[in-house]
């Protein structure tokens, strides 16, 4: 058996650092000649910081002789050279190499106890100023705290790389909170789920089969279900996840899985539904959703309408407007009509049937009649193409229902409607039943409420099914336009839309049409570099397209033709910027110009799930990335860039409410567990004017095929109906 050694020495050199899981490869200066590659998972280093480090040496067979760590600890730096290169890492916001120079320099081997004790004498070294100072001292502050918090997580055998996160969230109160509770992380802190609080609730003796550690796992499976779209999971199956998350035979805990349901059942943290026999469990946040929609609906079509639109001047609306360019056919008509008469209405159809032209036509006679109205969407791209398509200011749903950080919920809502006679909603298949309960809530019940959707779309990328649920229900008024009008024709984008839709194979030949559809016949998924590299470098160029308004969009984000290894290929190729400032993170390597997306709705940030933007700024000095979101500029610091992900190619389901000049579809066979009709559809409806299969024909007659999409558990259709449905 190899024999443990121990080194100490200064951290030279961070070579990787993987912030997932506290995997590194560090050089360690040993002496004034020496120095020694170190590898393992370890507490986040910073360079400059002297470390003790235990483990065994080994010979890597490309890179030579290095030590494999078991255990790593850390010790402030005392030494002029780490200190140096301490100060100069950027671990403090304030100070950076030129600054982490001056200190040093003005206080030597005590600067860190001045930083410390007496802040004040900063204020001696030329160039700090009284705000950099009170910078340097939240930042040192923080970090000492920090420290505490890797320390704690450490001995509970946790990686480190939560610290920031938890220390974010809880400040001095951290590790108090960890110890009452360890389950709160998975409920409170956006990356750490259950299996990382339970690592630690164990590490502290919680028992395997304790109540507390049932009753977090319950509620994390009704979470789970939830993120897979569900509101609500039968109770067999509930219990069933529940022991298999845990690790533990049914049998021997039933009795406490009981007792947990009773216990959160009496405390109110959940609900319980039965439809047709069968028991739902649900959150009450989920349940209540549902339930307002519904409760709202019901009396936004029972109310009265501040405007009464009868027939004649109905009628005397479109002669006055019958001078204008928009000419509307029969099922138009009808659509604006509804709008008009009914207050609450659903307009649907695919590609090319018109549904921007009957926008225009509704708020033109809004106009006319002066009645006010808003225009809204739920993503900044959708709002910005409805503006776009109508000359009307459009606004995303969560800037118009003004969310407010400070109760973290909006600033519209039933105590304060929005001023408003006409809402209408633009691309409404993409809201989930938390943001319609938030939009319906804000409406006053007078005003009339329109939404406007491709019902053959994917749902929403979050919980629920509200507009399939609204159209299932009948209760609403439902316009389907079918017709597709000839100079949507002309394209075999919009042709192969509905093919597709209708379950037949694309075709990339039709009379009179513009070749704005290609299929490139692949069966070798590792090929796919190669023909990117041509379509980037010819392909768009022929078509006048420019690289930053196209996107490739696949199932998958694992394999060869996912996601995580398409957005690497494509940074090299679309952004090589070899000596531009960059920042490491799990793996991934940001810079400048990089596209990336948003993974989660941010309230403090004001950037929600989907968002795409473009890194802007990078400060190497303190940690900080800026992208640029449409107007508005954001700021991540290194713990916020697990929210971020490279956006060169993403997921199909993320590209929802988007469109891009030129659209690139990978489908390959290893895709075939997600591949239906409204995948392959959603995908090809993204595209303005090119669209490019690279593929396998079987995998997308695989896809066209099955239009048998996963069914979600939703209430909301039976609530609007009935409540006798579900008791």
């Amino acid at each position: 058996m190899t024999e443990t050694e121990i080194l100490q020495g200064v951290v030279d050199r961070i070579v990787y650092q993987n912030q997932e899981n506290g995997f590194a490869v560090f050089i360690v200066q040993l002496n004034s000649h020496s120095s020694v590659t170190v590898k393992g998972c370890i507490p986040t280093i910073t360079v400059g910081e002297h470390v003790l480090v235990r483990g065994v040496w080994n010979m890597h067979q490309k890179f030579g002789k290095q030590f494999d760590a078991h255990a790593c600890e850390k010790q402030a730096p005392t030494s002029i050279l780490g200190l140096k290169k301490y100060l100069s890492s950027g671990l403090i916001k304030g100070i950076g190499p030129v600054y982490g120079d001056k200190l040093v320099a003005a206080f030597g081997e005590k600067v860190l106890e001045v930083i410390d004790k007496t802040p004040e004498r900063l204020l001696s070294v030329p160039g700090i100023g009284a705000k950099r100072v009170e910078k340097i001292i939240i930042a040192w502050k923080d970090q000492k705290e920090i420290s505490n918090i890797m320390v704690f997580l450490q001995n509970k055998g946790i990686s480190t790389t939560y610290a920031v996160k938890i220390y974010k969230q809880y400040k001095e109160q951290s590790i108090a909170i960890i110890e009452e509770n360890p389950y709160r992380l998975a409920q409170d802190i956006w990356g750490i789920g259950f299996k990382t609080a339970d690592d630690i609730a164990q590490n502290s003796g919680i028992a395997p089969d304790c109540k507390r550690r049932i009753t977090a796992a319950i509620l994390h499976v009704i979470q789970t279900t939830a993120s897979d779209g569900n509101l609500y999971i039968e109770l067999e199956e509930l219990k069933k996840e529940t022991a298999e998350l845990l690790e533990l035979e049914f049998d021997a805990i039933q009795h406490t899985i009981k007792c947990a349901f009773h216990d959160l059942y009496n405390a109110d943290k959940i609900k319980l539904l039965t439809c047709d026999g069968v028991h739902y469990i649900t959150l009450p946040a989920y349940y209540f959703a549902e339930k307002g929609i519904a409760y709202k609906i019901d009396k936004l079509l029972t109310y009265p309408s501040q405007h009464l639109f009868d027939a004649a001047n109905i009628e005397q609306a479109f002669d006055t407007d019958a001078k204008s360019s928009v000419v509307l056919n029969e099922q138009q008509r009808s659509g604006v009509l509804a709008c008009l008469r009914n207050k609450v209405t659903i307009i649907t159809g695919g590609p090319g049937t018109g549904k921007t032209t009957l926008i225009k036509k509704l708020l033109t006679l809004l106009d006319t009649q002066q009645i006010k109205y808003y225009l809204a969407a739920p993503t900044g791209r959708a709002a910005k193409r409805i503006t776009e398509g109508t000359g009307r200011p459009a606004s995303t749903l969560h800037r118009l229902l003004d969310f407010d950080v400070s109760t973290m919920s909006f600033r519209h809502n039933e105590n304060n409607a929005l001023s408003v006679d006409f809402l209408i909603v633009d691309e409404a298949s993409m809201i989930d039943v938390f943001l319609a309960h938030a939009m319906i809530k804000a409406l006053p019940y007078s005003a009339h409420l329109v939404l406007i959707g491709d019902i053959d779309q994917l749902p929403s990328v979050g919980a629920g099914n509200f507009l399939h649920d609204m159209i299932a229900s009948e209760k609403v008024t439902t316009i389907k336009l079918q017709h597709i009008f000839r100079q949507a024709q002309d394209s075999l984008i919009v042709i192969n839309a509905h093919r597709i839709n209708n379950g037949e194979f694309p075709t990339t030949e039709h009379e009179n049409s513009r070749k704005d559809f290609i299929f490139i016949k692949e069966d070798n998924p590792e090929n796919i570099p190669q023909h990117l590299e041509t379509i980037y470098s010819k392909a768009l160029r022929h078509y006048d397209i420019h690289k930053d308004d196209t996107i490739v969009l696949t199932p998958m984000h694992r394999g060869v033709a996912g996601t995580q290894k398409l957005n690497h290929d494509l940074q090299k190729m679309l952004n090589n910027q070899n000596n531009g400032p960059t920042i490491m993170y799990a793996g991934a390597q940001f810079q400048v110009g990089d596209r990336v997306m948003q993974l989660r709705n941010n309230y403090d940030k004001r950037v929600f799930n989907g968002d795409i933007g473009v890194i802007e700024t990078i400060d190497t000095e303190d940690k900080v990335i800026k992208v640029r979101f449409f107007e508005q500029l954001v700021e991540y610091e290194v713990a916020d860039l697990n929210e971020l992900v490279h956006a060169y190619a993403i997921s199909i389901h993320k590209s929802q409410g988007s469109e891009f000049a030129a659209v690139i579809i990978l489908l390959f066979m290893q895709h075939f567990m997600l591949l239906q009709r409204n995948l392959i559809y959603t995908a090809v409806t993204r595209a303005k004017k090119l669209c490019i299969i690279i593929g396998q024909s079987r995998a997308i007659a695989m896809g066209i095929k099955n239009n048998k999409s996963v069914e979600r558990v939703t209430f909301l259709q039976q609530f609007l109906t009935s409540d006798l449905a579900c008791r």
